[in-house]
C-alpha cells in the first residue's frame, strides 16, 4: 500500500474543486478518491486540519465546521512529532529558508517514508532535490 503526506495545498483542493483559481483539482480528487477507497494511506503532522480550517474560514465560512466533519471521518492519520520529527523539519526550515508548517508535511514524508505530495511549486522547487516529494501537477497514482 502506498503512504502519502498530502499537504494542505492539495487537501484545501478538495474543499473548494469549482474555484477557478486551483490547478490540478483533478488530481487532488483522485487521490481523495483512494484515500476514501483505502488504496492509498495518508500521514499527517498533527497542524494539518488547523491549517485546512484557518483556509476553509475564509474561502467557506458557511460550511468549514462541516467540512472539517467531513476530513476527520477520512481516516487521515495524525503523526505526533516525536523529537526527531522536529529536528527533520527545523532543519529543513533553516535550510530552505522556508516556513515550518511546510516543512513539518516533508519531514513526516521523510521520518515513515512516504511520499509528500504538494501542489506549492515555491517549495517543490527549493525541496525537491532533498527527496521524498511530488507536484501535485506531475503525480498520477498508479
Amino acid at each position: 500500500m502506498n503512504h502519502y503526506v498530502l499537504d494542505a495545498s492539495v487537501i484545501v483542493k478538495w474543499l473548494i474543486p469549482e474555484n477557478p483559481d486551483e490547478h490540478n483539482v483533478d488530481e487532488a480528487l483522485a487521490l481523495l478518491s483512494a484515500l476514501r477507497e483505502g488504496t492509498i494511506v495518508v500521514w499527517q503532522p498533527c497542524h494539518w486540519l488547523a491549517e485546512i480550517a484557518a483556509v476553509g474560514v475564509r474561502l467557506k465560512p458557511d460550511t468549514i465546521t462541516d467540512d472539517i466533519a467531513d476530513l476527520q471521518e477520512l481516516g487521515i492519520v495524525s503523526v505526533t512529532e516525536p523529537q526527531a520529527l522536529w529536528n527533520i523539519a527545523c532543519s529543513l526550515a533553516i535550510r530552505l529558508n522556508h516556513h515550518l508548517f511546510d516543512t513539518l508535511y516533508h519531514a513526516v514524508a521523510l521520518h515513515s517514508g512516504a511520499l509528500l505530495i504538494t501542489a506549492d511549486e515555491q517549495y517543490f522547487r527549493k525541496a525537491k532535490e532533498i527527496g521524498n516529494i511530488k507536484l501535485l501537477a506531475d503525480y498520477q497514482l498508479v
